[in-house]
């Protein structure tokens, strides 16, 4: 079935900007960073595949295990293929064929390929990296073009076997000035680490872009666009954005399951795709799982992630459960965080992907347990849960924010959880109460006493304000009860000057984003508005 892609005009904005900047002497390098399947790659296609400019000379590499010398000839045929793209040579796959037809143009360049595949082909492998990005600049000199070097998952150059890489591509990223590079990693932990140690530089630094899953909006828009015809229920097209976590793979194969066996419950469509051993996304996860097995802790991981996945989420907890020393707990994590298993919010860890955890939950667990084998009954217990898990949703959605709020705001235990930069309290409310407002712009909210603050919260279902926001410090002010935790919920985004005055007012703000984040470390589900 043929694969659906969204625009991602964000993103491909930032791309063509930046390239756009090549030109006129203002090189920015890219670094895209973000989650396996949260879009990427794609993103570099459709930019590529509607990029157009004579000027300029894409060079696209998936970086791969594989020897150097494989890698080069990639280099160097990819470089030249794209150079020659513009001219009316009927192009061949093939290195000899293309440093033939280029040498007509590029002379200079198509030399120092050959030296480069002669020293190669002596086994003389020693600055070659340098030698192949040199290739960019020479052929800039030769016509004025410009390249943009594109490494798609580039932290596995490391494992080409170039010596020096990475102090040599920081020489390459200050004097080659006419190359742009652009590379991308679903590693973000190693990635970011890579940028601020080894790739950090006060000139042809990169600029860093976490490249997120869909928005609300974006997945609803998706489905839609992907089932029309289709007579499914809204509550249940909010249950697959909910689900899939935003993840346009996820979204992807969900819909298309939909699609091939139209009119069948979705507990049956999850059923075959995440418990059915030939489902795509139970084959993707059990391959992951089997990936720690050889690890001498695989136990502690796959317990670890259980337990988040369960909603057993503070690290805390995960310690008094597992019955193990801190500071190996705390080890047992680290590893998790540096590979992108995990993220942590305070004390808060969670699953970076949502449908693992639910997999994690509802499969993995299953099975293992099981003292029967009996793949009919767990088949029938999955379905339960699933079924279970969507009328939760259903339920949850039906009421109204404010009686969420309420109950949100009541699961608070004084744990600190990330938000934004800093770190915030949420302290345990002894009592919850609504609260009107005699404002004309804010109506509705709560009121909590912990044990040493007051929390004061405005809930707003529209657009905030400037002056909802001023409304709001004045009715704070009626309250005599010095330490104030002043709070408004909305369910839109807040522009950046009603954030300001609400900084300067000391409230906090939370959009729908900041709601669901918490509604998530909470295992509640998420608002989908």
């Amino acid at each position: 079935m043929k694969k659906t892609y969204f625009s991602r005009k964000y993103y491909e904005d930032i791309l063509q900007k930046r390239v756009n900047g090549l030109k006129e002497n203002y090189r920015q390098n890219i670094a895209l960073v973000g989650d396996e399947l949260v879009g990427k790659t794609s993103i570099i296609f459709n930019f590529l595949d509607k990029f157009q400019d004579n000027l300029i000379i894409p060079l696209y590499l998936d970086v791969r295990p594989e020897s150097a010398v494989s890698f080069s000839k990639r280099f160097i045929g990819v470089l030249l293929y794209n150079f020659l793209g513009n001219s009316d040579i009927e192009l061949k796959e093939d290195l000899d064929f293309l440093v033939s037809k280029s040498a007509r143009y590029i002379p200079k360049t198509c030399e120092k390929i050959k030296s480069i595949l002669n020293d190669l082909s002596k086994r003389k492998k020693k600055n070659i990296f340098t030698e192949l990005n040199a290739l960019c600049e020479l052929i800039h000199l030769e016509t004025g073009k410009y390249c943009v070097v594109i490494f798609d998952e580039f932290q596995n150059l490391e494992g080409i076997g170039f010596t020096g890489l990475y102090r040599d591509w920081s020489k390459l990223l200050i004097t080659n000035k006419n190359t742009m590079y652009i590379i991308a990693s679903s590693l973000k932990f190693k990635a970011r680490n890579i940028l601020s140690k080894n790739l950090s530089l006060l000139f042809g630094n990169f600029e860093v872009v976490e490249v997120k899953p869909f928005n609300i909006g974006m997945s609803m828009e998706f489905l839609k666009n992907k089932l029309s015809g289709i007579p499914l229920a809204a509550p249940l097209i909010d249950f697959i954005v909910y689900f899939s976590g935003g993840y346009p793979m996820y979204l992807e194969v969900i819909a298309n399951a939909l699609l091939k066996k139209e009119g069948r419950p979705l507990s049956e469509i999850l059923e075959g795709e995440l418990f059915d051993s030939t489902g795509i996304l139970n084959q993707r996860f059990s391959s992951y799982v089997k990936s720690f097995l050889d690890h001498p802790y695989s136990n502690d991981y796959i317990s670890i992630l259980y337990l988040i996945s369960s909603g057993r989420n503070r690290v805390k907890d995960i310690s008094h459960l597992l019955r193990i020393q801190k500071s190996k707990l705390v080890s047992r994590i680290n590893h998790l965080l540096e590979i992108d298993t995990i993220n942590r919010s305070a004390d808060f860890l969670q699953i970076n992907d949502r449908v693992f955890s639910f997999w994690m939950k509802f499969v993995y667990q299953g099975k293992l347990h099981s003292l029967t084998f009996d793949a009919k009954n767990q088949k029938a217990k999955f379905r339960d849960s699933i079924e279970g898990m969507i009328q939760e949703f259903i339920l949850q959605a039906q009421k109204p924010l404010m009686e969420r709020m309420s109950e949100l705001l009541g699961s608070f235990e004084d744990e600190m959880i990330q938000m934004g930069k800093g770190k915030v309290r949420l302290n345990h409310l002894r009592e919850i109460k609504p609260l009107q407002f005699h404002s004309r712009l804010l109506k509705n909210g709560l009121i909590g006493r912990s044990t040493d603050s007051l929390w004061i919260v405005a809930v707003k279902q529209d657009s905030l304000t400037e002056e909802d926001v001023v409304d709001f410090s004045r009715e704070c002010r009626r309250y005599r009860h010095k330490l104030q935790r002043k709070v408004i919920v909305t369910l839109k985004d807040i522009d950046v000057n009603t954030r300001l005055r609400a900084l300067e007012e000391k409230i906090w703000t939370w959009d729908i984003n900041s709601l669901n984040q918490i509604l998530d470390l909470y295992s509640k589900p998420k608002v989908i508005a």
